[in-house]
Formats: structure tokens, C-alpha cells, sequence
């Protein structure tokens, strides 16, 4: 395929289909993958050290877990009849349901099996009420999707500068307790996130056409090698992966269904649709291809199949992860394709366990050096799009914005604020982007009330012929 497939296309989302050569194609789904990687294998670590499960246990976990993450984004990206967004969409284990699945996994009632079956009810819950959500998009003008994009930027910054870090500041001992981390903060690992920090600036400035395009990928590896100079990466444990690993169907046992723990997780699959949502208008943003209701429909539906599936493959509820929207700012690169490459080397991941162990031996610090573009450039575009709301002539748009920023940042600088409200609330309350959300609908409904839905004028054919309205031509 020659290099002018790979140009940028004067029809307005066109590039989203657009396919790259085979090359360029492996190098940017393998760059998406290692953004992704360690918020996707935190989850099965976290509730198998909870749930006192074996190593080999949690092996199955974390294959179930990339195996199901790749099957997935693959549905997302490429889009199989009524499921996928089709646009450049990486899947995760969402961390939003951490908590709800401890509690239930610890009832010595429910178990392992617990969690399974409690996700397959939500999964089919969140994909019968998905086009519900579709039509709730006049609650969604630039100055509440501005506010909520912003706030999923600077909630995924405090992602990123833990990994900085070196990890989280609190680890737990031999015994649990929680302890201060002393890798935490060090100078070798803030001189390497630095260090990489620079190497993707200096490559974004100086480089052009490919290499531009996956700066990001060539700061992790430039991090990768330092630290595998200083002697800070270990092999320790790869001997002992197996090459192949084959995921079964309920692995742990045949699910156990208990309405109260479904209940619980399908909350928590409404507060990720709602922030699904704003990734989803982001994303369509970034691409110059706003999702009409079909598009929001698919891709919400599909982050409920997502569950439903990972349940059935011994893992935990899926989401679009956020943090990949970020790298599609940085690099331009909006090809779906990508990230369906992508979804190849995440199964790829799940069945050779050897190849995991390499990708996971990448230091966090490594990736916070990263972190901080990527998420960074989440924020930016959600500014770019409070820039297009009414800030002067309409003289209530400003309050939204500030009251939802400040009920955003809860969480961020204030975590301890709801500690004397009841612990079902918790989901809710800890998740900063679904209380700027619910801040910024409800004041925009108080302030302007609902937004009417306008006829925009006939588009242009694109690769896939879209008759719909997309919802930023909707929103007034």
C-alpha cells in the first residue's frame, strides 16, 4: 500500500477506516497495547491478592483478562453488527467495580463465582438499557461535555504521575498492612519518566511522518533500556511461564448468580457508560467523526458484551479505557485499524504468557513519563470544546463549569470528604468524572433545561456511508 493511503483525508472522518500499511499498523496497535497494559492486568492482581488466590490462579486471571480485553476491542474497533463503535477504541477491565468485587469475592457465599455471575447479569443489563442512554444526548451540550472530558484528563493525570512514582505511595506489607512504598518518588524513578517525558517532546517537535507518530512508543522503549542498564527490569520468573496458555470457559467453577451482588455491578456499568459517553464525544472530536445515536448505541452495547463475556471467561467488567484516547491526540493517528491490531496483540498476550511477562516487566515510572502527554491531552480537548460553548453571552455557563470542575476535583484533593456516608454510595461518590457529570447535567438542566435536538445540514459520503446526525450537530 503506498504512503498517500496514509495521508491525512479532506472528507471529514475518513481516516477512521483508513488501513496502513501492515508495518506502521503493528508498530501503533503495539504502542496502544503497552499504554494500556498495566491498567489492564491491575485489576486481576488486585482481586487476587484480596481473594488469597494462588499464583497460578492469578495467571489464569491476568490471561483470561488480556484474552478477553482483545476479543473485545476488536468487536469495538472493527464493529460486528450491532456491537462496536468503529472508531479507535482500546478495551479494558474497568478499575470502577474494584471495590463492589472484593466485597463480593470475600463472601464466603459467593466467591470467585460471585463476581462471574454478578458480571454476566450486568453485562446483559447494560446492553438492554444501552439505547436508553442514546437518547439522553440533549443532556450533553459542549459545556457539559467539555466539563466532563476535562475532568477525565486531569482524573487520569493522578494516574499518571503515580506511575511517575514509581507505583502507589501506599503498598501493602506481609500482612496487609498498608506501609509507605520507599521506590516511591525516588530520583532514578523521576529522572527516567523525565527522561522519557523529553525524548517523546523532542520527537514530536523535531520528527515527521512515522516517527512523530509513535514518539510515545519510542520514549517507553528509550525508558525500557535505561532501566534495563541500570539493572532496575528483572526476567526473574519468565522460565517459568508456560508458551501457551488456553482459557477456558468457567475456569473457577459455573457462575453463581445473586441478584444483590448483580445490582451492585450494574450500577457501577451505568456510572462506565456515563463515562463511556464523554470518551466516546471526545474521541469522535479528536477524529473529526462525531458519533451519531447508532454509533453511541453500539459502542455503549458493547461495553455491556464486554462484561457479559468477561464473565464468562473468568474475568471482571469491561470499559473503553480513556487513557488511549489520549495517545490518539498525541499521535493523530485516527485509523480504527490500529487499535484492532491492537486487539491481535492483546490475545496474542493471553495465549503466550512468555510475551506478557516481557511487556510487563515495563516500569511504571516508564510509562508515567507518557502518562503525563497522554492524559494531558485529554484535558486540552476538553477545553477545546468548552472553548466552543456560550461563555459570553450566556452568563450561567461559567457557573456550571466551575461548581462541576470543583465536584470533579473531590475526589483528587478531598477523598475523605464522604467517609461518613453510607459504604454503598462509595462507587458514586469516589468517582470524580461521574460526579462533574451528574454536577454539570443537572445545573445545565436548571440553568438552560434541555437542550432541542436540530437537524444538521446533509454531510459529505465517507468511507462508511453514515445517514445519521451526529450528536455534535445535534447539541446547540
Amino acid at each position: 500500500m503506498s504512503d498517500s493511503t496514509t495521508a491525512k483525508s479532506t472528507v471529514p472522518g475518513a481516516s477512521v477506516d483508513e488501513v496502513l500499511p501492515m508495518g506502521r499498523l503493528s508498530t501503533l496497535g503495539l504502542q496502544h497495547v503497552m499504554v494500556m497494559y498495566a491498567g489492564a492486568v491491575a485489576v486481576p492482581l488486585i482481586i487476587g491478592d484480596a481473594l488469597g488466590l494462588t499464583k497460578e490462579q492469578i495467571t489464569i486471571l491476568i490471561n483470561a483478562d488480556l484474552l478477553c480485553c482483545g476479543l473485545i476491542t476488536l468487536i469495538q474497533a472493527w464493529g460486528v453488527g450491532i456491537f462496536g463503535i468503529r472508531l479507535p477504541v482500546m478495551m479494558g477491565v474497568s478499575f470502577a467495580a474494584v471495590t463492589p468485587m472484593i466485597a463480593i469475592g470475600t463472601n464466603p457465599e459467593l466467591g470467585l463465582t460471585g463476581i462471574f455471575g454478578a458480571c454476566i447479569l450486568a453485562g446483559l443489563f447494560s446492553i438492554l438499557i444501552s439505547p436508553v442512554f442514546s437518547r439522553l444526548m440533549g443532556l450533553f451540550p459542549p459545556v457539559v461535555t467539555g466539563t466532563i472530558i476535562t475532568v477525565i484528563g486531569v482524573t487520569l493525570m493522578r494516574v499518571g504521575l503515580d506511575w511517575v512514582g514509581g507505583g502507589r505511595p501506599m503498598i501493602p506489607d506481609a500482612t496487609g498492612q498498608m506501609i509507605p512504598n520507599p521506590e516511591y518518588g525516588s530520583f532514578e524513578n523521576l529522572a527516567i519518566a523525565f527522561t522519557v517525558l523529553v525524548i517523546i517532546l523532542f520527537i514530536t517537535k523535531y520528527a515527521r511522518g512515522f516517527l512523530a507518530n509513535v514518539a510515545v512508543l519510542i520514549g517507553l522503549v528509550a525508558g525500557f533500556l535505561i532501566s534495563l542498564a541500570m539493572g532496575r527490569i528483572s526476567f526473574e520468573g519468565i522460565s517459568e511461564a508456560s508458551w501457551v496458555a488456553v482459557v477456558t470457559p468457567f475456569y473457577f467453577g459455573m457462575p453463581t448468580f445473586n441478584f444483590g451482588a448483580a445490582a451492585v455491578i450494574s450500577l457501577i456499568m451505568i456510572v462506565i457508560m456515563v463515562e463511556s459517553l464523554g470518551m466516546f464525544i471526545a474521541l469522535g472530536e479528536i477524529c473529526e467523526k462525531p458519533p451519531t445515536r447508532k454509533d453511541l448505541v453500539r459502542g455503549l452495547r458493547t461495553d455491556g458484551l464486554g462484561t457479559l463475556v468477561g464473565g464468562i471467561l473468568n474475568t471482571f467488567p469491561h470499559s473503553s479505557f480513556s487513557q488511549n484516547v489520549g495517545l490518539v491526540s498525541v499521535t493523530g493517528v485516527r485509523s480504527r485499524w490500529v487499535c484492532v491490531m491492537g486487539g491481535f496483540f492483546l490475545i496474542a498476550l493471553g495465549l503466550f504468557p512468555k510475551m506478557a511477562f516481557v511487556v510487563a516487566s515495563i516500569p511504571l515510572y516508564v510509562l508515567g513519563g507518557a502518562g503525563i502527554v497522554m492524559f494531558g491531552m485529554v484535558a486540552s480537548t476538553g477545553i477545546k470544546i468548552l472553548l466552543s460553548a456560550d461563555l459570553n453571552t450566556n452568563r450561567h455557563n461559567p457557573y456550571i463549569i466551575a461548581i462541576s470542575l470543583g465536584f470533579g476535583m473531590i475526589p483528587l484533593v478531598a477523598e475523605h470528604l464522604f467517609v461518613q456516608l453510607p459504604e454503598a454510595l462509595a462507587p458514586l461518590l469516589h468517582s470524580g468524572i461521574l460526579l462533574a457529570a451528574v454536577s454539570a447535567i443537572v445545573l445545565n438542566l436548571f440553568f438552560n433545561g434541555m437542550q432541542p435536538v436540530t437537524k444538521a445540514a446533509p454531510q459529505k459520503k465517507t468511507v462508511e456511508t453514515n445517514t445519521e446526525t451526529p450528536v455534535a450537530a445535534q447539541q446547540s
